[in-house]
Order: structure tokens, then C-alpha cells, then sequence
């Protein structure tokens, strides 16, 4: 896989006075070591060539012989006499890449990864951080750990309101220890992530409101609903799907305690990457606070009537989460899936099997994001966006856990196409995925519902009909016997 580098990586890259990123220097140590080829666009030595620092102008320069220029580039028909120097770059820059001069652009310009999601190339655009976690997960699986998210009231936490972290979120907002300090006096709560003792890596601070005016204009949010009020992931934390795993946490709590609505407000151009996130996952624009712009995501506690609604069945379950459809005409599938894949998959998952997870606080600890992927080589074809899978923990449990939603299914042969579908959703590495891709591979990308509270066990499904023999590959299942399954697992 060839990373198309855009100017603002390769000049840290190239100059000794900037200190780099730890996540830049071991993406670049991966791709070497790994045998991916960078490689650069030559607007990218226009970009240079306006440098003002001279000196650093020429040592990057200098230096650039060490990747690979691209050549034979077509002209960006984006561009015209009007676009400005610094817009053609990124213009020629992410022409190049629609047009497969390499698998993936790494970039930390905001500008471009909006562009890139406007011309439906947001997949194949990284950020530094989550360029070097996918490499890890392809090359290191087992040293990729998740994170843990705890839940703890603020009082726990003013200790550290001088450190680091807090510091951009102080700049946006001039009173913000007064209001830490008044927030922990009144019980507020937030999640958590450390990545090492004593230093927070990630902070969700949350409130639950009551018929709250999202706007201050009168747009009244009606019910009990969740505020995500301060929502930030330090720079070294990025690209681990921290956000992803906040967001889990915040549907969890929303979903247990029978809240309507999720929102949050936020500066859309400073947090860019968070706003995309949020309206992959059914949050929408509903106006604004001030100078922030609020998303909310509706989250009913009855699950909503579609018929009269123009809604595909993965659709309604994007918007409406953890509501899916599950009527008759919807298709349910068991698949079968290893403990040791299990283990990674699902890692929030309580396993009587597992007696070392019982060290953890399921509550509070966050496991894989939402959306996963699965490969096998079964021989089914018809699965469709939208349909139930029940995932069966073979060898050791024997049960049924936990509940997904497909969002996208297809074979492939190709292992640079399958790394590009699965991307950092599955728990395989590189040398895996080139073994399977030997044969034609089922790549099934799907999003975690839940884990059931009483999974049934294989004795209990033969039994009640569900299925007939081993379960050692997917297979379908008629919706009377998914209705038994579904009342006997909640």
C-alpha cells in the first residue's frame, strides 16, 4: 500500500528543529520497516518553495529525495485562475489520490479532510494518529491495547486541572477552571481515559438535562436527555477511536437510563474530525448556541414507526440507535467467531470463560468501537445492509453474546481491497488477512448493538429449535426462531 504524504507531514519529517509527533516517527518506522512506499506530489515542492524560513525551505527540500515523487500527475480540472496557490495544492494533492496515484493520503490540514469527504474520498484520508494505529493493527495486533473508560465524579480529577491537558481547554474558554470547580461541587461526573497514571488521555464531562433549551432560543429538547459538555482526546490518544468509545459509553448511559435525546455543542471548524464522527453515527446540525453549533442525536426510548418513512433498514438503525429493524422481512444470521477473536472483538464482553475480566468494572470499561468487521470464507451470499447477525462464541462458551447490524457485505480476493474495507475494524493483521485472501473472502462490516444479559447457550438453541448440528459456519435463521432466541436472551 503506497501513503501519498501531503506537505504539512513531510515538512516535520525533514526539519530537526521541529520536534516530531512519537506517532509521525513510528507511522513513517511502520511503513518502512513493512515495505509501504511514501511518496509525495510534486505540488507539494511548490507548497515548499513558499516556505518563508528559508533555511528550513532548503533543508526540506533537500531532503525530499528520500521518498518517492509521483509522476505523470494530471492536471486537477478542480483548479481555475481564480483558486488560490494554497487550494490548487490541495486541490492537485487530493485530485491525485481520486485518481488511485496511492491507497491513502496522511494529512493533519482539516481543510482537506473536509474537501476529501465532500468527494466521498473521507475513507482513504488519515490523520497522523490513526495512519500509525492502522499500521499497528495490521503489523502489531497484539501490542494494539483499547482503552479503558471510567467513570468518575470531577472532584476525582481537580487535582490535575493545572496539567497539560487542560490547557486548549482553557484557551477556548477564559473561565473554564471556575467552571471544573463549580461542576465537581455539584456532583458532576465524566469519563475517562488514562493513558498512564495520573495522566488523562481522554475526557467526556456529561450531564443529563430536562426539557433543556439547546439553543438558548427557545428549541426545547422535550423529556430527559444526555450533554455531552466537554468532549476532548489528547493529541497522543488520536486515532484510537477514543471518540468512537466515548460515544459507546454515551449510548449506553443514554439507553439504561431512558434518555430522548444526546447533544453537544462545539466549534465545528476546531473539532472537525469530532462533528464528522457525530453525524456518522446519527447526529445532526439542530442550530446554534451562541457561536457554537449543536448536534443532537435523537435517541427514542420506544423505537420509532418507519412505515411511512423513505428509510433503508441500516439507515433507521444509523439514526435511531439502539432501535434496528427486526420485522419478517428483515433477514437474522448466526455467525459463528473463535474465543481468541472474541476476546478482541468483543472485549467488553463479561466471558465466564475469561475469569481475568472479571479484574474490570463492565460498567465502566469500554471494549472495540462500534463498528467492527468481519472476514470468513462461508459460502453465503446474501446478506444485505441492514440484517440481524447474532455472533456465537464457538469452543469454550458455546452461546450466543451479542447482536450486530450489517452495514456492508462482499467478497473479495484482493488483500490490499480487503484492508481498505476492514481498515482499523478488524482484530486481523496483515499476515492473516494475505492467508485468507488466498481464497475468496467474505468481508462483512457490521456495528455492535449489544451483549446480551443471558446468552443462550448451544444446548438451549438446538433445544428451542434455533438450529440443527454444530454451528461451524453462518448460516441463517427463520424469524420465529430469532424471536424465541431474542426473548430468551434479553
Amino acid at each position: 500500500m503506497r501513503f501519498l504524504l501531503d506537505t504539512n507531514i513531510l515538512i516535520p519529517l525533514e526539519d530537526s528543529n521541529i520536534q516530531l509527533q512519537p506517532g509521525l516517527a513510528n507511522f513513517v518506522r511502520l511503513a518502512q520497516e513493512h515495505g509501504h512506499p511514501l511518496v509525495f506530489h510534486p505540488a507539494s515542492e511548490e507548497d515548499i518553495n513558499r516556505d518563508k524560513n528559508a533555511d528550513r525551505r532548503m533543508r526540506t527540500r533537500d531532503r525530499l529525495a528520500q521518498y518517492t515523487r509521483l509522476d505523470g500527475v494530471s492536471d486537477c480540472p478542480w483548479n481555475t485562475t481564480e483558486t488560490r496557490p494554497n487550494d490548487a495544492c490541495d486541490n492537485a494533492i487530493l485530485f491525485a489520490l481520486e485518481c488511485d496515484a496511492a491507497h491513502y493520503l496522511v494529512t493533519e490540514d482539516r481543510e482537506i479532510h473536509r474537501k476529501a469527504v465532500s468527494r466521498n474520498l473521507g475513507d482513504r484520508v488519515f490523520a497522523i494518529q490513526a495512519a500509525e494505529d492502522f499500521l499497528r493493527r495490521l503489523h502489531e495486533t497484539t501490542s494494539v491495547q483499547l482503552p479503558n473508560i471510567q467513570d468518575v465524579p470531577l472532584h476525582s480529577i481537580t487535582r490535575l486541572l493545572s496539567s497539560e491537558f487542560f490547557d486548549t481547554l482553557r484557551d477556548g474558554y477564559s473561565g473554564f477552571d471556575e467552571w471544573f470547580r463549580g461542576c465537581a461541587r455539584n456532583d458532576r461526573r465524566a469519563w475517562t481515559y488514562w493513558a498512564e497514571p495520573e495522566r488523562i488521555g481522554a475526557l467526556c464531562i456529561y450531564a443529563r438535562k430536562e426539557n433543556d433549551d439547546a439553543t438558548g432560543h427557545g428549541n426545547i429538547l422535550p423529556g430527559a436527555s444526555l450533554k455531552l459538555c466537554t468532549f476532548k482526546v489528547a493529541p497522543d490518544c488520536q486515532g484510537r477511536k477514543v471518540g468512537e468509545l466515548f460515544l459507546k459509553q454515551a449510548f449506553r448511559y443514554a439507553t439504561d437510563n431512558r434518555l430522548e435525546h444526546i447533544f453537544i455543542h462545539g466549534d465545528a471548524e476546531k473539532h472537525g474530525f469530532l462533528f464528522e464522527l457525530l453525524a456518522d453515527f446519527g447526529f445532526a446540525e439542530f442550530g446554534r448556541y451562541n457561536d457554537d453549533v449543536v448536534y443532537v442525536k435523537k435517541h427514542p426510548v420506544v423505537a420509532p414507526d418507519d412505515s411511512t418513512a423513505d428509510l433503508s433498514a441500516f439507515e433507521y438503525f444509523r439514526r435511531y440507535f439502539p432501535h434496528y429493524r427486526q420485522d419478517r422481512s428483515i433477514k437474522k444470521f448466526v455467525i459463528p467467531i473463535r474465543p481468541e477473536y472474541h476476546r478482541i472483538l468483543f472485549s467488553d464482553y463479561a466471558s465466564p470463560c475469561d475469569p481475568q475480566m472479571a479484574l474490570f468494572d463492565a460498567t465502566h470499561t469500554a471494549s472495540n468501537a462500534i463498528k467492527q468487521a468481519y472476514l470468513c470464507h462461508a459460502q453465503l451470499k446474501q446478506i444485505s445492509p441492514g440484517d440481524v447477525v447474532l455472533f456465537y462464541r464457538s469452543k469454550d462458551e458455546m452461546s450466543v453474546t451479542s447482536i450486530g447490524i450489517v452495514e456492508r457485505y462482499e467478497t473479495l480476493d484482493n488483500t490490499n481491497e480487503i484492508v481498505d474495507r476492514v481498515r482499523r475494524r478488524t482484530v486481523y493483521g496483515m499476515t492473516e488477512i494475505e492467508e485468507m485472501a488466498r481464497k475468496p473472502t467474505k468481508v462483512m462490516l457490521f456495528r455492535l448493538v449489544k451483549h446480551f444479559a443471558h446468552p443462550p447457550s448451544f444446548d438451549w438453541l438446538t433445544q428451542n429449535r434455533v438450529v440443527s448440528g454444530n454451528i461451524q459456519t453462518i448460516r441463517e435463521i427463520d424469524d420465529d426462531a430469532y424471536q424465541r432466541l431474542i426473548s430468551h436472551a434479553a
